[in-house]
């Protein structure tokens, strides 16, 4: 044992509360990170000194590149324009698809004012 009452050993709920966050963060990080665990049976393990050296070892840098190419794929490329210059999202009826543009509809009209 580490300390007064503290387990080695910790199951989900004891990990989470190490960490500060919630069950269900700490679900969710555990399934998209690298996280020092072990499945026994149904249930997860957790060693708190792994844990607090995979802490310790985090770099945020690394956080944000993985955010910003994470962002990256998000963008989506531009529909394709046909030889008229309507958008090929439209529909039969000339009404766009519900996919966002980033080209107004109005971005060519001039309005003059009297």
């Amino acid at each position: 044992m580490s300390g007064s009452n503290d387990p080695d050993i910790l199951n989900i709920e004891q990990a989470a509360a190490l960490l500060g966050v919630s069950v269900k963060t700490f679900n969710k990080v555990l399934h998209s990170q690298d996280l020092p665990a072990r499945k026994i049976g149904r249930e997860w393990k957790f060693s708190r000194s792994h844990l607090i050296d995979w802490v310790g070892a985090g770099r945020s840098s690394e956080f944000y590149k993985d955010s910003q190419a994470d962002n990256a794929d998000m963008v989506s490329p531009q529909p394709p324009t046909s030889s008229n210059g309507t958008s090929q999202a439209e529909s039969p009826a000339g009404r766009r698809s519900s996919e966002p543009s980033e080209e107004r509809r109005t971005s060519g009209w001039r309005l003059s004012l009297d």
